[in-house]
C-alpha cells in the first residue's frame, strides 16, 4: 500500500477501520483479494508472489507500505511483499516476529510494516530503529515513516475522522477518503529521490503519472468486534478508463466471498 488511514480499536461497534490506496506499475501484474491456500485473504502481487495487505480469519493482519527513498534502493533487495505474506501464514506473535524481521531489516529496501493479532497492532520500519506498539487511536500512514503529516495523508486522517463522526461507515463512502487527485504546492512537496514534477503527481491521493504508474486499487476493511469482516476493494484500470469491484465478507472462521462486477 502507499496511503493509509485507519482507527484501531477506538469505535464502540469497529475494532478496525481501515481505508487504503495501493500505487504500483499499470503494468505488473496483480490479483485482486481472494483467499489463499494458506487460508487468509489478501491481494497478490503475481510478479514475487507476496501481499501488500491481508487478514486471516484467525485474527491475524498485516500490511505494509513503500518507504520512497529513490537514491538509496538495494540492487538485490529482498522482496518487501513477503513480510505480510510470511506473518499472514505463519503463527508467531505479532512481537516475535517483527523482532525476527528487525535482524534482517536492512535487506529490503525502505518499508513500514504493521502487524496485529488479537488486540495488539504493532509498527516496524528499516527507515527507524524500534518496534512500536500501537496505542487505541487514529492513524496515518503513506510513503515516509507512520504520521509523518504529508498533506494527502493529514487530509485523509481528517477525512476519516468525520465520516466516523458522522456514522458514515459503509465502505462505498468511506473509499472517498482517498480519492482526492489535488497537487500540493511545491513549498509543501517531500524530497525522496523524485523528480519534481513526480513529487507534485505524486502529492495527490489519488495518482496517475504519465500513464505508466499510479493509484491501481482502493480497499476499506471494517472489522466489528462481533467478529464480522467485511473488505471491499475497487481496482482502477486507468489506462482503460474503466474499474472493478470486489467484496469479501466473512465471521471468523465462517467464510463467504462475493464478486460483484
Amino acid at each position: 500500500m502507499c496511503l493509509l488511514a485507519f482507527n484501531w480499536n477506538n469505535h464502540p461497534e469497529y475494532k478496525f477501520i481501515l481505508v487504503a490506496n495501493r500505487d504500483e506499475f499499470f503494468e505488473r501484474p496483480t490479483a485482486s483479494i481472494h483467499l489463499w491456500e494458506q487460508g487468509f485473504y489478501a491481494g497478490k502481487d503475481l510478479k514475487a508472489g507476496g501481499t501488500w495487505l491481508g487478514l486471516h480469519p484467525n485474527g491475524r493482519f498485516a500490511t505494509l507500505t513503500n518507504h520512497r527513498d529513490l537514491k538509496n534502493l538495494k540492487p538485490d533487495a529482498k522482496s518487501r511483499g513477503n513480510l505480510v505474506k510470511d506473518f499472514l501464514e505463519g503463527n508467531m506473535v505479532p512481537l516475535e516476529y517483527l523482532q525476527e524481521i528487525e535482524k534482517e531489516k536492512d535487506q529490503y529496501d525502505g518499508f513500514n510494516l504493521l502487524v496485529g493479532s488479537g488486540d495488539e497492532l504493532f509498527y516496524l520500519s528499516n527507515k527507524k530503529e524500534g518496534i512500536f506498539k500501537l496505542e487505541n487511536g487514529l492513524y496515518g500512514l503513506s510513503n515516509a515513516l507512520l504520521e509523518t503529516p504529508w498533506a494527502k495523508l493529514v487530509k485523509a486522517k481528517e477525512k476519516l475522522h468525520t465520516k466516523i463522526d458522522r456514522n458514515e461507515i459503509d465502505p462505498d463512502g468511506l473509499r472517498e477518503v482517498l480519492l482526492s487527485r489535488e497537487i500540493e504546492p511545491d513549498r509543501f512537496l517531500p524530497v525522496t529521490g523524485a523528480t519534481l514534477e513526480q513529487e507534485r503527481l505524486l502529492s495527490s491521493q489519488f495518482i496517475n503519472v504519465g500513464n505508466y504508474y499510479g493509484t491501481i486499487n482502493t480497499t476499506v476493511l471494517l472489522w466489528k468486534h462481533s467478529g464480522e469482516v467485511e473488505i471491499k476493494e475497487v481496482r482502477y484500470f486507468q489506462a482503460e478508463n474503466r474499474s472493478e469491484e470486489n467484496q469479501v465478507q466473512f465471521h471468523m472462521d465462517e467464510v463467504r466471498e462475493q464478486n460483484i462486477g
